[in-house]
């Protein structure tokens, strides 16, 4: 079945405008809302700490305040940093938001692969894959009801989620340890993009620990405005495209890669990419039906709101009718 879902990370290069961010972070809500009403299927977002553009450091506030104010929509987490929380604190703020939502919460761990991200937060980099399992078999066990062991003290946490046998979680990562994580806890695993050999040693350790293997490995990921004119749009926001490109690209270090990383330097690059479109709502109908899917980013990179409403528009109006009427 065929979707729409929107991505959200309030990126600007001035995030130091506090009414500005508001705006942006009131338009992100009122937007999801819209598009719920209308037959928008998701939200996602993501978690980045120490960043000079405002992106995306408290997820699930976002992800709670847009639950809130939605009946439908899920909203899923790509990736949640869980290095960089309290294990305990994590398991009861994700179990209330999906008490609240009733299960439309969804979670996908990373480790992340920025050293200033732990910095930031009193974190040990080089211990991060064992505080990610460690946060891990603490969360699901308070999840299952169980007595943990925190600080040499054993504790029993609530409140139990509404999900069973906890909310919806993966293991985020492109590496031989994400696989033997996700395999020994019996959770999905989703890789940035095609990876057929770790995804290959993903399913085998999962059978041998007695689990199905569920592996998502996104391919031909873009992310899209729909707009009027594309020539137009990209002659004049598509520097919006670019700066969100650039800056990411800027952070992954030797061997990280994702289906959404960049290589170009300038907006004629971008474009020929492809990881960035922008689409007639005729285009976006199209790529939904060949897809299945359809990311729309409409605050990109500092889009301005109007435009990111009027592409909401166009798709809530023409985009989405089209699909149901297929």
């Amino acid at each position: 079945m065929a979707f729409a879902l929107m991505r959200l990370n309030f990126v600007h290069p001035d995030p130091t405008d506090a009414a500005h961010m508001s705006d942006r972070y009131r338009a992100g809500v009122e937007l999801a809302e819209y598009g719920d009403a209308r037959g928008l299927a998701m939200v996602t977002t993501e978690e980045h700490q120490a960043t000079p553009m405002g992106w995306s450091p408290t997820p699930l506030l976002t992800a709670s305040t847009i639950l809130n104010r939605t009946e439908n929509l899920s909203v899923a987490i790509s990736a949640l940093l869980v290095p960089l929380h309290d294990p305990v604190r994590l398991a009861q703020q994700i179990a209330v938001i999906d008490l609240m939502s009733r299960g439309r919460l969804s979670v996908c761990t990373g480790l992340g692969y920025r050293p200033a991200e732990y910095a930031v937060l009193g974190k040990d980099w080089t211990r991060r894959g064992r505080l990610l399992d460690e946060a891990l078999d603490i969360m699901l066990a308070i999840w299952r009801g169980e007595e943990v062991e925190v600080n040499g003290e054993q504790i029993s946490v609530g409140p139990l989620p509404w999900s069973r046998p906890h909310p919806p979680l993966l293991v985020g990562g492109s590496s031989p340890a994400a696989a033997r994580r996700a395999a020994r806890l019996g959770l999905p695993l989703q890789l940035p993009g095609p990876n057929p050999e770790i995804q290959e040693l993903y399913e085998t350790l999962s059978r041998e620990h007695g689990h199905h293997p569920f592996c998502i490995a996104p391919t031909d990921v873009a992310m899209v405005q729909v707009v009027e004119d594309p020539d137009r749009a990209w002659a004049e926001l598509g520097q919006h495209f670019l700066f969100e490109a650039s800056t990411y690209h800027s952070w992954q270090p030797p061997g990280q890669d994702s289906a959404v990383h960049s290589s170009a330097t300038t907006i004629a690059e971008l474009r020929a990419e492809g990881i960035y479109q922008f689409l007639t709502p005729d285009e976006a109908v199209e790529r939904l039906r060949s897809h299945g899917m359809l990311a729309l980013h409409p605050l990109c990179g500092g889009m301005p709101i109007d435009a990111a409403w009027a592409s909401m528009e166009f798709v809530c109006d023409r985009v989405i009718p089209a699909m149901k009427a297929d």
